[in-house]
């Protein structure tokens, strides 16, 4: 298994595509650190982490865009565990608006958590990390191609593919790796509830639509060892989507 004998971070652990990563580090073998701004996890999904195979779980509640949140959850990390070996930026949100109507109150938030908490999470990674560490950012197809009324959305998520490259750049010298995902459609209630699905303004063809485990794949192959030789890349996993736009 690829992950056996380490440690692996996920923030936005306890839903749609950070539950699925989770998922997928645990059947690999990898104890995980649950990172999420819910009370607590559910004791169905530490029982069903363990059951695919994660030797250990830790949850800690955390606002990522707190920056002593953030540096307490790897801390425990580190305390509960000895080691941090990976880290899985998916925590995010969305602000449906037009840009005459967004508020810097609006902007900071937003940035705070789709930009900021990985950036503070990645800060903390190259303090703990030993050589061999990764660092994948979910970030979006929008860094790209996007759509009206996210704005501050689309922003976050080209700055976070723009970091992304930069953590390669001054992890190389640490051993540390980063790479993006970037998922088009998801299957989560955030897809769903975006207006513009909501009223067609938006097409999704059937093929369109991918499921969470299809991110959790990508990062764990980015986040693994096959993957050494590949850092401050962008992976496109959306069907195809983009390339049609």
């Amino acid at each position: 298994m690829r992950f056996s004998d380490k440690t692996a971070l996920v923030t936005g652990a306890l839903g749609g595509i950070g539950l699925a990563c989770a998922r997928r580090l645990a059947a690999e073998g990898a104890s995980l650190v649950l990172v999420d701004r819910l009370a607590e996890a559910s004791a169905d999904v530490v029982t069903e982490l363990l059951g695919l195979g994660a030797p250990k779980i830790i949850f800690t509640r955390c606002d990522v865009a707190s920056e002593g949140d953030v540096v307490a959850a790897c801390q425990r990390a580190m305390d509960e565990t000895g080691q941090l070996d990976v880290v899985i930026n998916v925590a995010g949100m969305m602000i449906y608006k037009p840009l005459v109507e967004l508020t810097a109150a609006d902007w900071h938030q937003l940035l705070g958590v789709n930009l900021v908490g990985a950036a503070l999470f990645t800060r903390e990674a190259f303090r703990h990390m030993t050589p061999g560490g990764a660092i994948v950012n979910v970030s979006s197809i929008h860094a790209f191609q996007t759509s009206p009324l996210v704005a501050p959305y689309a922003a976050a998520k080209a700055a976070l593919a723009s970091l992304t490259r930069s953590s390669a750049i001054e992890g190389a010298a640490l051993g540390i790796r980063a790479n993006a995902v970037l998922p088009g459609a998801i299957d989560t209630p955030m897809l769903w509830a975006s207006p513009n699905v909501q009223s067609g303004a938006e097409v999704l063809e059937k093929g369109d639509i991918g499921y969470p485990h299809d991110i959790a794949h990508a990062a764990a192959f980015l986040a693994s060892d096959e993957a050494a030789f590949i850092t401050g890349a962008s992976l496109n996993v959306d069907g195809g989507r983009l390339a049609k736009l």
